[in-house]
């Protein structure tokens, strides 16, 4: 009688993935995308739509934020924020949320962004308002130090920082690592061509510890040049696509604004017609652009600047940037190519598979058909750009929050070393369990911030009224520069 074969790994964990897919599905769709919107909309209507009447003041504030003396300028918080926030999920997702929720999900990804821009603004000026000198030279903030200075409870805090530490030092270093290695090995499988996994594995470990080792002043420095021209090169693409196909550009957006309420018969009883339009646009929109997730005020607290409204400004513009920009880029890219049949897919029984291979491949395949077989290279290497770039902003938040569990001058070696193990394991294993498990802890972090600048919201709109009428007074000539004087 022959014996079982031994249980392995996969085999134990595949339940415990599934069950926390399922509890994460229903965090995401029946409470926190919701719940994201409401105090979204509630920010815009406290601070009088600022998104909207001071947009001009967030260009001026990134024009004007380079300089940060032996700190860390205001750009340069900027680019490790979007450096994070633009990732493989403004390629893959949004081919993912267009391929479930059709056409209309582009519409609710503007929606949520445009509601998102307010919630960003309110979390990192209370993560300026709240930071902490480092000893050296830089600042530290972000919500475990708001919510432990502002509300007082540092076991909430402490929890906090616990969780966005796993979040970020390990699990979405391992996903990040994974993209790139899945695509580096695709394009090469396909070209008849073969690496073994871990060989990618030990160069992104490579390029990645000289720059981890240095701390956040080196992220910065490469954030500061790598995040903002990846976003101009994938928005030029869009850009070259766009004139190829102008004439389609009325109808593409014209499916867009039908998909969004319904109006399209094809998509009206296809999987959930308008609700699948809805979900799909603000899940990808929410956990793209990161407003109220309480990541990106980390980044927003480590900038030297003369008044914490003025990095509020530049990181909301940020998730303008990621969805309005970038998530728009790779849905019209998607759309316009004329390889996406969404109404195929959606009216076919297999969607969810379908889904599931548009996820890894839908982007880089409209490309190719447009511009032809040499983009995919072109795509292999913005996609390279696009994780790498995560992958590095990500350790800065970890290491904050490191720094708020341990104390500023707590050794990083172990977490730095802990990053380089992700980056390894994440090029060469599956990681469906890691990645509901961060989607889950992610989901207790969002929930933990918005509670935390819900109640902490009045101390950010006092600071903008503070800045406004600063800023009235500098333009009638009764003061020389917008300065914020507060207790830190």
């Amino acid at each position: 009688m022959s014996r079982p074969a031994p249980l392995s790994i996969t085999d134990l964990l595949g339940p415990a993935a599934d069950m926390l897919a399922e509890v994460s599905d229903h965090l995401y769709g029946q409470l926190l995308a919701w719940l994201l919107i409401a105090v979204g909309i509630w920010f815009t209507v406290r601070t009088r739509g600022l998104q909207f009447r001071l947009f001009g003041q967030m260009l001026r504030a990134i024009a004007g934020s380079r300089a940060g003396g032996e700190g860390i300028s205001s750009f340069q918080a900027f680019t490790i924020g979007l450096a994070s926030r633009v990732g493989t999920g403004n390629i893959v997702g949004v081919a993912l949320a267009i391929t479930l929720g059709g056409p209309g999900a582009v519409f609710w990804m503007w929606v949520v962004a445009l509601v998102g821009m307010a919630t960003g603004f309110i979390e990192s000026t209370l993560a300026q308002m709240y930071k902490i000198r480092h000893p050296e030279g830089t600042f530290r903030g972000g919500p475990a130090y708001y919510i432990s200075r502002g509300l007082g409870s540092r076991r909430w805090a402490g929890v906090f920082a616990v969780v966005i530490t796993f979040v970020f030092g390990f699990a979405y270093e391992a996903t990040q690592a994974n993209t790139i290695a899945g695509q580096i090995g695709g394009l090469l499988d396909a070209r008849g061509h073969s690496v073994e996994p871990w060989i990618i594995g030990a160069v992104l470990v490579a390029l990645t510890a000289p720059i981890v080792f240095k701390g956040i002043k080196r992220v910065a420095h490469v954030a500061e040049w790598m995040a903002p021209i990846m976003a101009l090169i994938y928005a030029l693409l869009a850009i070259v696509i766009l004139v190829l196909h102008a004439t389609a550009i009325p109808g593409t957006f014209k499916a867009i604004f039908e998909g969004a309420f319904g109006l399209n018969a094809t998509f009206a009883g296809i999987s959930g017609g308008l609700y699948a339009a809805a979900i799909n646009g603000i899940k990808r929109g929410l956990f793209s652009n990161e407003a109220g997730e309480g990541s990106v005020p980390n980044a927003a607290a480590t900038a030297t600047t003369s008044h914490p409204v003025k990095q509020g400004f530049i990181q909301s513009m940020g998730v303008f940037v990621d969805t309005i920009i970038v998530c728009t880029a790779t849905a019209l890219i998607v759309m316009l190519s004329g390889l996406y049949d969404s109404a195929a897919n959606l009216a076919s029984p297999e969607a969810v598979e379908a889904a599931d291979a548009a996820k890894k491949t839908l982007t880089s395949d409209s490309v190719a058909h447009v511009l032809g077989d040499w983009s995919q290279y072109l795509m292999v290497v913005i996609i390279f750009v696009f994780a790498y770039s995560s992958l590095l902003g990500n350790y800065t938040y970890a290491e904050i929050n490191v720094d708020f569990l341990r104390g500023s001058r707590s050794n990083h070696t172990w977490l730095r070393l802990m990053i380089l193990v992700a980056t390894f394991v994440g090029a060469v294993a599956s990681l469906d369990f890691v990645w509901n498990l961060s989607d889950l802890a992610m989901g207790a972090m969002a929930v933990i911030n918005i509670v935390a600048i819900t109640l902490l919201g009045k101390w950010a709109f006092g600071a903008l009224r503070d800045w406004e009428a600063q800023n009235r007074e500098l333009r009638a000539g009764q003061r020389d520069e917008i300065r914020f004087v507060g207790k830190n």
